[in-house]
């Protein structure tokens, strides 16, 4: 195997080893060290397999690294967000870039099922991903909890 360049998130941290995910290709690599990296970490960096079994990977070069981080906010989704959702069935999917830099998804949910939307958005691996490939480094979930219309707002901020 050769080296391998790309976007990585760190998935899992312990003391002696990483687990790396390719953000494009969703390729996962254990690294056989750990030098200070910690979950939600993403990195533009080059990684090769260690000889003779290559099983193993080690991190070559960190062009840069930042932190994403989750933020379950206590406010509402923008009137723009409501509008973008108003005629949408439940699950329907809007993407509209962020005024300057970043974007925004917003999803209509089932009015009962907002709060498990939002941790499911939390919890999942590829809201990171996403994040990284958007180049975001704080990711805001907003929920409409007043008025009962199962809006959820996700917005990928890149500072």
């Amino acid at each position: 195997m050769t080296e391998k360049t790309g976007t990585f998130v760190v998935t899992h941290a312990e003391d002696e080893s990483v687990v790396l995910r390719d953000v494009d290709s969703a390729q996962v690599h254990t690294l056989a060290a750990n030098d200070g990296l910690a979950v939600h970490d993403v990195l533009e960096a080059t990684i090769a397999p260690e000889p003779p079994l290559e099983v193993a990977w080690t991190l070559i070069d960190v062009d840069e690294r930042r932190t994403v981080d989750l933020v379950d906010s206590d406010l509402e989704p923008t009137q723009h967000s409501r509008e973008l959702v108003a005629d949408c069935e439940v699950g329907d999917l809007q993407q509209h870039e962020r005024a300057g830099r970043g974007e925004i998804h917003v999803v209509r949910v089932p009015e009962e099922r907002v709060e498990d939307a939002a941790r499911d958005v939390l919890e999942d691996e590829e809201t990171i991903a996403r994040a990284a490939r958007l180049e975001a480094v704080r990711v805001e979930v907003r929920r409409s909890v007043e008025d009962g219309d199962g809006v959820l707002s996700v917005r990928y901020l890149p500072d």
